[in-house]
């Protein structure tokens, strides 16, 4: 299985969430890949906000090798399933699918514990530190319940 993490930048909530599912994965022997990408090419190369970086090793994840890039309709190709972070990414994630194949394989990451209501996950860049805790536990709880599906 290869799964990929979307959102706008590729710098904070995409990293964190391909950051706490491989975590997930790792606990529990789970052989997967997993990536993130983003769509705002003057990120590109960045590393993660040092934000998200702090957030994430406050709970035992490591992010710190993170470097941005840019989601391209390859990824459909390389990648099973991908889970987008908010409305925009999810349009900017269709608007390169090439056929149905590519479209069944996006949906929102928090679909994973809010199945079909298309949740977004608040974009924390720039933001006090109580809310990034707030998208790191729903990033946690989606990828709980990813890893889950996985292990069966």
């Amino acid at each position: 299985m290869k799964i990929l993490m979307v959102c706008s930048g590729n710098i904070c909530r995409s990293p964190l969430a391909a950051g706490v599912l491989k975590r997930k994965l790792d606990v529990d022997q789970i052989v997967a890949e997993v990536d993130s990408a983003g769509f705002e090419p003057y990120y590109l190369g960045e590393k993660a906000d040092h934000h998200t970086v702090s957030i994430a090793k406050k709970h035992g994840v490591d992010i710190t090798g993170h470097s941005m890039r840019l989601f391209t309709a390859r990824d459909f190709d390389a990648y099973n399933q991908i889970y987008v972070m908010d409305h925009k990414s999810y349009r900017d994630v269709l608007f390169l699918t090439r056929d149905v194949e590519d479209k069944q394989k996006v949906d929102y990451l928090l679909n994973a514990i809010l199945p079909g209501q298309n949740k977004m996950i608040p974009n924390p860049y720039n933001h006090d530190p109580e809310e990034l805790d707030v998208v790191y536990h729903l990033i946690e709880k989606a990828c709980t319940k990813i890893a889950g599906k996985l292990k069966k």
